[in-house]
């Protein structure tokens, strides 16, 4: 079984995925991850996450790059933003992606184009999203407790200008597949949504038996 989660930043997808993979014991996969080390990379090599040449030779980052505790940090999240604009950052990551969701028994990736792109043919489709505001204020708090220093009307603003970019990409942009489930988690505790998606899969399943 096949599971695409997408949705944009802050909006619950992540933890909501990996709680799905735990609940059917499944692989998971987080493919932000891979465009956050790409970004991070970028930045060790004083490299321009605008310029598609930079971004490509970021690709080759080293395995222990995806156990950095920096891949987290906003200001990674900004630059995998601006690298996954590049169509040649996005092919290169990308068969490793559809190798994973492709393995036998199949697996559980949350991204931006899992179900668009990725595996189009995933069994469930999950847009998981939230209001800008909800969003921000998530990430304002999560950010405060780690120690930043951003206001939450510069987080705010950074999530306004991220989801732009995301969706505006003419490279696969950020957009619920035709045929995926939405879920909004603004109004929801993250035990609700996980609850909620574990509901919205075992329907689907049960439709296509």
């Amino acid at each position: 079984m096949i599971v695409a989660v997408d949705g944009p930043t802050a909006s619950g997808k992540g933890t909501v995925a990996k709680q799905l993979a735990r609940h059917y014991a499944l692989p998971f996969l987080d493919t932000g991850l891979l465009y956050r080390a790409v970004g991070r990379q970028v930045a060790i090599n004083k490299g321009d996450a605008d310029n598609a040449a930079d971004a490509l030779a970021a690709c080759d980052f080293p395995d222990s790059l995806l156990d950095d505790s920096a891949l987290r940090d906003e200001a990674t999240g900004s630059l995998a933003s601006r690298v996954s604009i590049h169509p040649e950052v996005r092919a290169a990551l990308n068969k490793h992606q559809v190798d994973f969701a492709n393995q036998q028994g199949g697996a559980v990736l949350d991204g931006r184009d899992i179900g668009t792109v990725i595996a189009p043919d995933a069994d469930v489709k999950l847009f998981i999203t939230a209001s800008p505001e909800v969003r921000a204020k998530r990430r304002y708090e999560e950010m405060a407790k780690a120690g930043g220093i951003k206001t939450y009307e510069e987080m705010l603003a950074d999530i306004i200008a991220r989801d732009e970019r995301d969706m505006g990409r003419d490279e696969a942009p950020l957009k619920p597949a035709e045929d995926a489930l939405l879920l909004d988690t603004s109004d929801l505790t993250i035990g609700d949504a996980v609850q909620r998606a574990i509901a919205l899969v075992d329907a689907q399943l049960r439709s296509r038996s």
